[in-house]
């Protein structure tokens, strides 16, 4: 088989690639190891960015994000008592919206179908080959027979563990990476959400309300690494959350039944570059950020940006310069990213070991931050995230 562009991944970055790429006539085929249910079945972030907004309203993929998405003007900080919003749109002129990854999933997967996408699922033993030369290929085995997809050009969107940047010759890649000794015990539970996302740093450790839909709330507690989901019953991780939060916040959150609860640790990795001859990394086949700022899901859709419109280009015109300045220019918003979702998490959560002066200058940053409109427009400016 062959194609012009190997997406390996089928996960948003794979699909809104292939999606971009078709609706600009390139063709592409998307290799998948899980099934369809799997990828479904994975419970991610859930705030886009209103420049990830513009991206699938281009695309014609936002006609569900606009009936059922949840329009916010900025989340807000407490702790101690006080709290502020950071303004999105007071400062910008912008809104994020609150819709969950998997929905973005579904409506990708329904896009693929509506056009007859050359999507392969349950892929196994996928790996790029040639990758240094003009005629790049992807190995691959259906059912246990083998088979190759000859292609131009090979897109690694196959997460933190695929072999897209494993498939990197030795020496290439630079890894930067931060470990952060804590991690979050998220809960999803069929329960009205509150009607703002908010931060709470509290002597306790950090907390975070969000939301997915009117009826579908998301909460978060920092908890060691060593900590065990079954030691967590509902009642147990509810009595905790209201702890952590202000009391006149606390008595607004619904409790239930969770319908899912799992453990995420936190870590900042940034590998560099994110191409080696023909191929490409975009998400977190390239990048990793703690879950403090949703920054995820909306770096996959910038890196998808900027990869299918240097592609586009060399198919239009011949040129290769967009797809040769693709890292460089996809790095430049991923370390901007990076940076903000390690501020916020340096900023909110309770360090191991932290001393009583970096307590007191962690207050203080938050007190700052409260007090200067100036502060709160450059953090607003960060959150939203930088225009592409």
């Amino acid at each position: 088989m062959r194609t012009q562009v190997g997406i390996i991944g089928g996960g948003p970055a794979g699909l809104l690639l292939a999606e971009i790429l078709h609706r600009s006539g390139v063709e592409s085929v998307v290799l998948e190891k899980h099934t369809r249910e799997h990828v479904l079945a994975r419970i991610r972030a859930g705030v886009l960015e209103p420049w990830t907004v513009d991206v699938l309203r281009e695309h014609g993929l936002a006609a569900r994000l606009e009936r059922d998405g949840h329009r916010h003007d900025g989340v807000w900080i407490v702790w101690g008592g006080r709290e502020f919003l950071i303004d999105i749109n007071r400062h910008l002129g912008k809104q994020f919206v609150a819709y969950g990854q998997t929905n973005l999933q579904e409506d990708l997967f329904a896009a693929a179908a509506r056009r007859g996408a050359a999507l392969l699922t349950e892929a196994e033993d996928v790996q790029p080959v040639d990758i240094a030369t003009e005629r790049p290929s992807v190995r691959y085995a259906v059912r246990g027979e083998q088979r190759r997809l000859d292609c131009d050009f090979i897109a690694g969107c196959d997460g933190f563990h695929g072999v897209s940047r494993a498939s990197f010759p030795p020496g290439v890649l630079r890894a930067y990476q931060k470990i952060y000794p804590f991690g979050w015990l998220g809960v999803l539970a069929p329960v009205p959400p509150l009607p703002e996302i908010a931060y709470c740093h509290s002597a306790r450790g950090f907390a975070l309300a969000s939301q997915r839909n009117p009826t579908l709330s998301r909460y978060y507690l920092q908890v060691p690494l060593d900590t065990r989901i079954e030691d967590w019953p509902d009642a147990r991780f509810w009595d905790e959350l209201k702890a952590r939060f202000p009391r006149s916040w606390a008595e607004r959150i619904r409790t239930g039944e969770s319908i899912e609860k799992s453990i995420a640790p936190l870590r900042s990795y940034v590998a560099e570059p994110m191409q080696y001859g023909r191929l490409f990394l975009a998400g977190d086949a390239a990048h990793i950020v703690p879950p403090t700022g949703a920054k995820g899901l909306n770096l996959a859709v910038s890196d998808v940006h900027y990869l299918a419109r240097a592609l586009v280009e060399y198919y239009r015109g011949g040129s290769m310069a967009a797809l040769d300045a693709y890292s460089s220019a996809a790095l430049r918003r991923v370390w901007a990213s990076v940076r903000i979702s390690w501020y916020l998490t340096m900023l909110l959560h309770l360090f191991p070991g932290a001393s009583d002066f970096d307590l007191r200058a962690q207050e203080y940053e938050l007190e700052y931050l409260q007090s200067s409109h100036h502060a709160q427009v450059a953090l607003a400016e960060q959150y939203a995230g930088l225009p592409l």
